[in-house]
């Protein structure tokens, strides 16, 4: 089966790990996930993840909460390391090699982010999960993945989602909100999108990365997507 990419960077967010729950890691929605990369690991697409951490721990709102926005951050990256480790586990119980890379060093838990690595295990068809958003505070995960994107030179970001794309309202509260099918990342600005946040969506932007939305919770999306059928919202 012909694909549209070789190389692709996939954008989960922590809270789509919880499932039906408030809180934590649901295991189906895991096992849901790794099935679904299984598809497309045969196709020889190479992989790179990243994870937020907001079903554990958000550094945002824990600054809201009296915690020094730079402690709530750092809790807020360790907490993407607790996510990788178990979406690796899952996928490499159905047969897919898989290294955790975290922008922290940790060695007995990760290697360490080091592009050349990372290149290496993408060209042998090992998935990567980058952990630990960018070390840095003040950085979400959407900056990580644009940032990730760029530096392993993948085709694609594709943000994984509940809802089928990018829409002009909340979908989840309006239910006359209309979809974008296409988007650029100019548009994305001026109507002030909650796609990414303002550096991410930049980054993407000056390093002319498309971004697709989509809803991941729907079974073959992902593979539909790398084949290049119309689902979703491209931001280019």
């Amino acid at each position: 089966m012909k694909t549209s990419y070789k190389r692709i960077l996939l954008k989960l967010s922590g809270e789509s790990l919880m499932g039906s729950q408030n809180f934590g890691i649901d295991s189906e929605v895991l096992n849901h996930i790794a099935v679904e990369i299984k598809k497309i690991i045969h196709l020889n697409i190479q992989i790179g993840i990243v994870i937020g951490g907001g079903n554990i721990y958000r550094g945002l709102s824990a600054s809201k909460q009296g915690v020094d926005r730079a402690t709530g951050d750092s809790m807020g990256m360790l907490a993407t390391v607790i996510n990788s480790l178990a979406l690796q586990n899952s996928i490499e119980k159905i047969g897919i090699p898989t290294r955790v890379q975290t922008a922290i060093q940790m060695d007995e838990i990760a290697e360490p982010f080091i592009l050349r690595r990372a290149d290496r295990h993408l060209e042998k068809g090992r998935v990567v999960i980058f952990a630990g958003g960018t070390g840095n505070p003040y950085f979400t995960t959407d900056t990580a993945a644009a940032l990730r994107a760029s530096e392993i030179k993948a085709d694609l970001v594709l943000k994984g989602t509940r809802v089928d794309g990018v829409y002009d309202s909340d979908p989840e509260k309006n239910p006359s909100a209309v979809m974008y099918k296409k988007l650029s990342y100019e548009e994305v600005l001026d109507k002030n999108l909650k796609v990414m946040d303002l550096t991410a969506i930049t980054l993407c932007m000056e390093n002319n990365l498309p971004i697709k939305v989509f809803n991941m919770n729907i079974s073959d999306n992902l593979k539909k997507v790398v084949v290049g059928e119309d689902i979703g919202t491209l931001i280019s």
